[in-house]
């Protein structure tokens, strides 16, 4: 659920990337119900990452522990795989 500008520093450091990044930030939760990641308790999503491939199928998740942040090398090496 961060905003356009976390999600533009962050994904400076994984490079020039050619596709959207996705913050579940309206309508609030949407997209986290969807993929099962909101915590109803809290009203946000769970730090998730979710790799969807060209064709919508999702190829990678990852949920992550609060306070933790997703490696760059780990999704880099993830994306290299569908590349």
């Amino acid at each position: 659920m961060d905003s356009r500008p976390s999600l533009n520093q962050f994904s400076g450091g994984l490079g020039n990337l050619t596709f959207p990044l996705l913050a579940d930030f309206w309508p609030h939760g949407g997209v986290g119900q969807a993929y099962g990641v909101f915590n109803d308790e809290r009203g946000n999503d769970a730090r998730s990452v979710f790799i969807i491939d060209r064709d919508g199928v999702i190829q990678w998740t990852k949920v992550y522990e609060p306070g933790n942040l997703p490696e760059h090398a780990e999704l880099l090496a993830e994306l290299a795989k569908i590349s």
